[in-house]
Order: structure tokens, then sequence, then C-alpha cells
């Protein structure tokens, strides 16, 4: 790989492999170090990693680093909004974006990635095979599984307006 083309991927794939992180992590700063990892570690690897496959190694490197960071980082859990009140107790909201993101969050690690790589990035089952080291078989019986929690969730009494 060239110098002229590292930069190509970089001017290619930061926004979209910086929206996979930040989707999953929702911490900025976390997924930016991932993401910048995950480019530098492509450019130490340069001669051996074809350019056509330098997408699917940048997500590959980010994603592996993305769930070594959860896993380390597992006891702790950061809350960006708490209830006026105190209490900690669920509140109906008209907002879809934050139903549809409590949803996601209900997956796990495994479950939430490939929903973001198949419905938000756009990757086909074998590519995102390769991304998280599993078969397409693999892929596709974990997403359908993730799509029908979602669809319990989404469906609850309690979210349906």
């Amino acid at each position: 790989m060239t110098e002229r083309e590292y930069n190509h991927c970089v001017n290619e794939y930061s926004d979209n492999l910086y929206r996979f992180i930040v989707k999953n992590l929702r911490h900025d700063e976390d997924a930016r170090d991932i993401v910048q990892t995950a480019f530098e570690k492509l450019w130490r690897n340069r001669d051996s990693v074809e350019t056509i496959k330098s997408k699917s190694y940048l997500f590959t490197v980010a994603y592996n680093q993305m769930i070594d960071h959860i896993r380390k980082n597992k006891r702790i859990e950061l809350r960006e909004d708490f209830p006026e009140d105190g209490r900690s107790q669920y509140q109906q909201s008209g907002n879809i974006k934050k139903i549809l993101m409590e949803a996601l969050n209900r997956l796990n690690e495994t479950q939430k990635s490939l929903v973001m790589l198949k419905d938000y990035e756009g990757y086909s089952y074998a590519e995102i095979g390769e991304i998280m080291s599993l078969n397409e078989s693999q892929v596709k019986v974990y997403l359908h599984r993730a799509r029908l929690t979602l669809k319990n969730y989404l469906v609850s009494p309690e979210n349906v307006q």
C-alpha cells in the first residue's frame, strides 16, 4: 500500500469507522482513540495489507479493539443523563431516537455490532463475517436473534404510542 492509497483510506473510511465505534461505545474520546489506533496499525502493516482489503482490515482491527476496551471497562458504567428527582424510574418518551438507542443498548456486544454493521453501515453478511471472525451462517443467525430482540422491545406496550 502506498502513502497515497493510505491517505485515500483515511479520507474514505474514517467517518464510517468512527460512527460505527461511537455508536457502540457512546463515548467520543474512546472512539477517536480506537479509530486512530486502527489507522496506525494499518500504516504499520501497509506492506502486508492489500489496498482492496483495507476497509475490512480497519473495521476488524477497530472492532477487536472496541471489544477489548469494553471488556476492560465493563465494571465502570458512565451515565450521561440522570433523572432530576434522583430516582431511576422509567419515563416514557415520545423521542423515537431515545427509544431506539435504548433498544440497541439491550443487545449484547456482538448483536449490537452486527446490527450496526448490517443495518447502519450496509455491509454484506460475508464482510461482517470477515470483520467479526464469524462465518456467514453465524452472522445471519445472530443478526436474526438481535432483530427479534429489538422487535420485541420496540413493540412492547410501554414503547408503543
